[in-house]
């Protein structure tokens, strides 16, 4: 008899029809400080029920019909067995508490719900069960939290990866995903991950980040982000670029907010991240191959369908790849204000890396031709950078202003440079070149904005 059919005759808990619940962090341990007395004889309870739960795969099954509250009962059950068969007396405080966070273990991620709920996390890095990293507030620190064993480590992926219809397996052994949340998730596994399973989740802000709150985070100024916003009206086509993990798509969408509510706006992501306020908003995600390698829908294939279906603006997660083309064309052809990103070093690289993957894409266009395109489809380029402190900061904000000698010319118009010696807990300043831009953004200027302070600003963060 399996432990489930044991605890169930134990405590008389009935079958019956119930549903799937995704993984959620248990409302006993959100609502509670409650800490246990004896720390060591508690880690072996909870341990020790662990093991007996992972023996019966019921417990673990991603696709399993039971209810978190019908399991609630017999959870406990299992804690005040192993608890008397050690020896160590419980109080029901201490049975309801261990309880919870074992329902964690089995209906949701384990040890990562806790991971998952700080807000103060945007990076979790699990390289094998017991090597797991944080980033917080910018800043990599190895965490206290590990995994049982690489089997447990294996159960919470398949967990994550259920949610999304998604599998990992010898026959595909790496995956993108996104949670219920809309953390995105990588997991490769061995034998391509040669120490173990590991898994890359990036989180993103519960509440969707304003101007202000990147104002006081420091990533841009008051007057840059005067300027943007008139670029945007003005339906001015902007490229994001930066490292991976800059800030790219905090700031994607961030300006997106700033579209007008009466467009309508067309997303595509290879996983789907942005988070739009509009209600006009359709979002396109591709589709990988299958085991068979059929059934793959690339961004370009939604980009060219995207063309049908009347959009005012589209918007792109991340160009990577042959899209970059059909993007250019459609900026070009009456889809002005659409906004796209791309990892690069600065806005010149973006500029050869558009050229590139254009190349790339098999279409036989000369430089002049590829030039020609990118010069009339883009008019911004915003360079976003984290810096040694951790700060993301937009650091360039430069306009496409034609081509010279076979190179396409840009003119920085704002930028931020680091002082040598930080003074009253300054560590840089963002200021305007004084550089007008050639670009038509000063139809959507209004009476109040100052177009002399916003070009010859000089703020100190």
């Amino acid at each position: 008899m399996n432990l489930q059919k044991r605890l169930r005759e134990k405590l008389g808990v009935q079958t019956g029809p119930a549903t799937y619940i995704q993984p959620h962090v248990s409302p006993e341990r959100k609502s509670t400080s409650f800490q246990f007395g004896d720390h060591v004889m508690v880690g072996r309870i909870k341990q020790e029920c662990q093991r007996r739960a992972a023996e019966d795969d019921a417990f673990y099954r991603p696709d399993s019909e039971e209810t978190r509250n019908e399991l609630a009962p017999r959870v406990e059950g299992l804690v005040r067995e192993v608890a008397k068969e050690i020896g160590h007396h419980l109080t029901e405080n201490e049975i309801r508490q261990l309880g919870a966070e074992l329902l964690d273990e089995i209906y949701g991620l384990g040890p990562l719900e806790y991971l998952i709920s700080d807000p103060t996390i945007s990076d979790i890095l699990i390289n094998g069960h017991d090597n797991i990293y944080i980033e917080r507030n910018g800043r990599l620190e190895k965490s206290n939290i590990s995994f049982v064993s690489e089997e447990h480590l294996r159960n919470k992926v398949e967990r994550m990866l259920y949610g999304a219809g998604r599998r990992v397996d010898e026959a595909s052994p790496l995956v993108d995903a996104r949670l219920p949340d809309g953390s995105r998730i990588n997991i490769i596994i061995p034998p391509l991950s040669v120490d173990g399973i590991t898994v890359s989740i990036r989180k993103f802000p519960d509440q969707h980040l304003r101007a202000k709150d990147l104002i006081i985070m420091g990533t841009i100024v008051e007057p840059m982000y005067q300027f943007l916003e008139q670029a945007i009206k003005a339906k001015l086509n902007i490229l994001i670029c930066g490292g991976t993990g800059s800030g790219k798509t905090t700031t994607l969408n961030m300006l997106s907010g700033l579209i007008p509510d009466n467009e309508r706006i067309v997303t595509i992501e290879d996983s789907a991240e942005l988070r739009l306020q509009q209600h006009h908003v359709v979002r396109l995600e591709s589709r990988p191959p299958n085991v068979e390698g059929l059934g793959e829908i690339t961004q370009r294939d939604l980009l060219r369908n995207t063309l049908r279906m009347r959009p005012d603006r589209i918007i792109i997660g991340e160009v990577r790849g042959g899209e970059v083309l059909d993007m250019l064309q459609a900026m070009n052809t009456g889809h002005d204000g659409s906004m796209a990103t791309v990892h690069a070093n600065n806005p010149r690289d973006s500029i050869s890396r558009l050229e590139l993957m254009i190349n790339l894409s098999g279409v036989n266009l000369s430089g002049k031709a590829i030039q020609r395109q990118i010069v009339s489809a883009l008019d911004l380029i915003i360079h976003i950078d984290r810096g040694r402190d951790g700060i993301r900061r937009i650091i360039s904000i430069a306009e496409v202003t034609g081509s010279e000698d076979d190179t396409i010319v840009l003119q920085e118009l704002f930028t931020y440079e680091p002082l040598a010696i930080p003074r009253n807990g300054k560590t840089g300043i963002f200021k305007a070149t004084g550089i007008r831009p050639n670009c038509g953004y000063k139809e959507a200027c209004t009476a109040d904005i100052d177009l002399n302070v916003i070009f010859n600003c000089a703020v100190e963060v």
